[in-house]
């Protein structure tokens, strides 16, 4: 039986913390133009793929005023920043936990 090939996330998370927190700094330290000088045009399936993502869009999108406490405000912000997402997305991923996404 053979054995199943790692994915790269996988092998992400097999690296022990310093080697990972090596590559997030590398990748947190790295500026705008050397990232855009290593991009590249998308081909085709790309193109695809994007225009796909494209059409699903976000539904119309509703600006609110909330009152949070200060403190939690921080821990959500914390929190956001961490996982790598906006205040407005936590917010909307919290609303959906609660309210299930058939919302």
């Amino acid at each position: 039986m053979k054995k199943a090939k790692r994915s790269v996330i996988e092998e992400f998370i097999a690296l022990p913390d310093a080697e990972k927190e090596r590559i997030y700094q590398e990748i947190e330290n790295e500026s705008t133009e050397s990232m855009l000088a290593r991009s590249r045009p998308l081909n085709a399936r790309e193109r695809a793929q994007w225009r796909r993502f494209k059409a699903k869009g976000r539904k119309v999108a509703k600006t609110i005023s909330l009152t949070i406490e200060k403190d939690l405000l921080k821990r959500a912000d914390a929190y956001a920043k961490r996982y790598g997402m906006t205040r407005a997305a936590l917010v909307a991923h919290g609303l959906q936990a609660i309210l299930g996404s058939a919302a």
